[in-house]
């Protein structure tokens, strides 16, 4: 039975142009489109997708993990991703772990069973050393994650001084009760550790004390932003601003405040992250921090080819700018 080594020989190609053709990709010369189909034609080859999988063989396949693929960022996130990946003749698969930790190793087993040549992470949900030994099956690549102990290229974003400028920015403003919204606890290795310290930060520089109750934790949806609000309205020691993990969180915190009569930014200021489209259709348009999405994910897509082209290739940490936006929110 032919192989595709047999086509390549007799085409005079590399295996790799050969999978390119035979998964009909883009840009290839349509000279070696023919070369290669003549080949095919003469040997009698089929493709067998899962054979070559077995064999270990490339699929030209790039898996991504998100959370949910229902938050923008993320949706605008996966977008730069599969078109970075799409210029380079790779097709993406998306997988959504839902913060789910067997949903999480499920899909890395796609890796060790040859399904995928590489993985883009964008959230992490396991320890790293439960994540560190898939790697002896393809790249993975940590997108808009950091952590100090993995040895695999990362690609991020300046999380303490985003979190740090949009604090200071309302404190700038006159407001010493701002409330806060993370992804989780302040531990070293966890969640949204590198934003809790740029929260952190602003705080002690302006001499300001950090108020537990204030503290939302696991809070990423716009009911989550809604139900913040409910809660620090139950409050007798209510903040007068809040700096919320995304503007899907924000969204929630302002329609709930309306619902309860109040002013935005009089009332209560509010700050998103993220910078997504909806940012400025809000009423009032929302401050937040802006994220380049599109360079996050470009590079990303440029680390995992390199590892995957060159299993030797240096690890590279690339960490991104942000910025603040102000808009009528503060």
């Amino acid at each position: 039975m032919p192989t595709i080594s047999d086509v390549a020989k007799l085409s005079g190609l590399s295996k790799a142009t050969v999978s390119r053709v035979i998964n009909n990709h883009p840009y290839i010369a349509k000279e070696k489109r023919e070369r290669v189909e003549k080949a095919m034609k003469e040997l009698g080859y089929v493709p067998n997708p899962s054979a070559r999988r077995l064999r270990g063989s490339l699929t030209s396949t790039i898996g991504v993990i998100v959370p949910r693929i229902v938050n923008p960022f993320f949706s605008y996130l996966v977008n730069a991703i599969e078109q970075a990946a799409f210029k380079n003749n790779y097709q993406v698969l998306i997988f959504q772990s839902n913060e789910n930790k067997d949903k999480e190793i499920y899909f890395l087993n796609l890796l060790k069973n040859r399904q995928v040549d590489g993985i883009v992470m964008t959230s992490i949900e396991n320890d790293w050393d439960v994540i560190e030994p898939y790697t002896q099956y393809g790249p993975i690549v940590l997108c808009n994650e950091y952590l100090n102990k993995s040895n695999v290229p990362m690609v991020r974003l300046d999380q303490v001084k985003g979190a740090y400028i949009g604090t200071k920015h309302l404190i700038d403003k006159g407001h010493t009760k701002i409330a806060y919204c993370t992804g989780g606890l302040f531990a070293e290795d966890g969640k949204d550790k590198d934003r809790n310290k740029g929260y952190q930060q602003a705080l002690e520089e302006a001499g300001l004390t950090l108020n537990p109750n204030w503290i939302f934790i696991n809070k990423h949806t716009t009911e989550d932003g809604k139900k913040v609000m409910k809660q620090m309205m139950a409050m007798n020691d209510k903040p007068t601003a809040i700096f919320t993990g995304s503007d899907e969180i924000a969204a929630g915190v302002i329609i709930e405040a309306k619902e309860h009569g109040l002013k935005v930014p009089e009332d209560i200021a509010v700050i998103g992250f993220d910078d997504q489209p909806a940012a400025e259709m809000m009423e009032p348009k929302l401050t937040t921090i802006r994220q380049p999405i599109n360079d996050l994910g470009e590079k990303s897509v440029e680390q995992l080819i390199s590892l995957m082209n060159h299993k030797e290739a240096a690890v590279e940490n690339v960490e991104l700018p942000v910025e603040l936006l102000v808009r009528d929110s503060t």
